[in-house]
């Protein structure tokens, strides 16, 4: 499995550090470049300071100040923000000079810090008086660190390259000549990041046929190319003959192992509507399988399914219970500004699960006043002699009306849980199911999963093209991370969902619009 270990994937990127199997000196015969790290990389990763090999790192003394506006935020923002400032303690120790001349890094390099003393220079050179005339608002701290980025291109022979998550900085740094790239450690491929269709593997129609009977088969790799552990596939026959299967190793492939239906605890019976559900309740329903993700655009019910799977595991005693979360953009934000409980903060986050819960545990109607109840329901209760109301006794009384789910919040087996206050939890026992997981960094997701605890099943799913994250794109969010990363383990299982299931107008608006 490939793991990029420096800031490289494309070849056009291929000026940070070389691709896995070619010659360790980059495009411009092996120069020693500078780099210039804007602050939201050191907040992506607060170790990414020692993976700049043997090149020079440079922190603008602005990148200081912001860090420093972030360090006592009890997130996940402020906790890397603290890890960036141990860090630069250590490697400059109580060598003065070594802050602005520079520290030796693990990889060779170094790292110090950046002051532009040219600023504010009475006698500018022309370089920087056409940067003061096109960004005349020197205090923002964005520009001063973009014109201390020009002012070493200016001084250094070397390349000089700003490295920043901002998409509006690159354009305004490349606007006036810098390169810029955006950082891009845990970045997967390209190939990575595409093509998450299940695999179709052609086979005969006997062989088809033994599958289904003997819910198992062998294939030779020359017929189905690689396959990970738990990859799911269909062996397809013809038009229209097809049956989903898992990939358990060494080109064994069997059959799924699901119920025909789920019957959720006091709500409907939940059965998959196509073969890629298929594939994704199996996953759900597997007790050796620790992590899911699956991927799908907008109806396809990846949301509904990992919510059904979690009633139903929940009802068999399975799991103690079910949390549900998903990220409040970003996850280092806190839920202060919105009133009421935990509960009633994190409601508008996740009206996506609410109603889910109120497809699959909907609230029954309640009874015309006066009329009796069904026999078969004063049966059930225990009430064989069910008198009628004195025509002159008081009103029903009437009672605020509770939603199942509601229900199982109060009795504590529904939790809802803020990603925000995730740090330094274990999760034990739970079917944790976490909604729109592109948003997350890939530092986030591993928080998230270095979570789950014995006895736990972590659920992450969303659609790596719909992301609000202004700093991940479809190839750095921590969905996508988490499954480069974690594929091919037997604890592990990824899908992917095409076919939407809500309506046929969604799925239109999906495909088309």
């Amino acid at each position: 499995m490939h793991r990029p270990t420096a800031i490289e994937t494309s070849e056009e990127q291929s000026l940070f550090f070389p691709v896995e199997g070619r010659d360790r000196r980059s495009d411009t015969e092996g120069m020693v470049k500078n780099f210039v790290l804007d602050t939201n990389v050191l907040l992506h990763d607060p170790h990414c300071l020692n993976r700049f090999e043997n090149n020079h790192v440079y922190i603008p003394v602005e990148v200081l100040s912001e860090l420093d506006r972030f360090k006592n935020e009890q997130t996940e923002r402020g906790a890397n923000a603290r890890t960036v400032h141990r860090f630069l303690t250590q490697v400059f120790g109580h060598d003065s000079k070594s802050v602005t001349k520079g520290a030796k890094t693990s990889g060779g390099g170094s790292v110090r810090i950046l002051i532009n003393d040219s600023i504010d220079s009475a006698r500018p050179c022309a370089t920087m008086r056409r940067f003061h005339k096109i960004f005349p608002d020197q205090d923002r701290a964005d520009h001063r660190i973009i014109g201390a980025c020009l002012a070493l291109k200016e001084d250094e022979k070397s390349p000089t390259i700003l490295v920043t998550k901002d998409l509006n900085m690159q354009l305004k740094a490349m606007a006036i000549g810098l390169t810029c790239q955006d950082y891009l450690n845990d970045k997967v491929a390209v190939k990575d990041a595409e093509g998450y269709e299940i695999r179709s593997i052609p086979v005969e129609a006997h062989e088809l046929q033994r599958f289904g009977s003997a819910r198992s088969i062998e294939f030779e790799p020359a017929r189905t190319g690689r396959l990970e552990i738990n990859e799911y596939v269909l062996l397809v026959a013809g038009e229209g003959k097809l049956l989903p299967g898992r990939h358990i190793g060494d080109g064994r492939i069997v059959r799924l192992n699901i119920p025909q239906t789920m019957q959720m605890p006091k709500g409907i019976e939940m059965r998959p509507a196509n073969p890629g559900q298929q594939c994704f309740l199996d996953a759900l329903l597997d007790p050796e399988i620790s992590l899911i993700t699956c991927y799908g655009q907008a109806g396809t019910g990846k949301t509904l399914m990992a919510v059904a799977a979690g009633l139903f595991l929940t009802a068999q005693k399975d799991f103690n219970g079910m949390t549900v979360s998903r990220p409040v953009v970003a996850m280092g934000d806190t839920l202060g500004f919105l009133p009421g409980t935990l509960n009633e903060k994190m409601h508008p986050w996740l009206q996506s699960i609410y109603d889910a819960f109120e497809v699959l545990l909907p609230l029954h109607p309640p009874r015309p006043e006066g009329k009796p109840r069904p026999a078969s329901e004063r049966k059930k209760q225990g009430d064989h002699h069910h008198h009628e109301p004195h025509p002159h006794a008081p009103g029903p009384v009437s009672h605020p009306v509770v939603k199942p789910y509601e229900q199982l919040i109060e009795r504590g087996l529904l939790e809802i849980e803020a990603l925000c206050y995730i740090r330094g939890r274990s999760i034990p026992n739970r079917f944790f199911v976490l909604d729109e997981a592109q948003q997350l960094t890939p530092l986030e997701a591993k928080t998230v999963v270095t979570r789950m605890s014995k006895g736990s099943k972590l659920v992450m799913v969303g659609d790596p093209a719909q992301i609000d994250n202004p700093y991940v794109d479809s190839r750095s969010n921590g969905l996508v991370y988490a499954r480069n990363r974690l594929r091919g383990q037997r604890i592990t299982a990824h899908v992917s969902l095409t076919k939407g299931e809500r309506s046929q107008l969604a799925e239109m608006g999906a495909s088309m619009m």
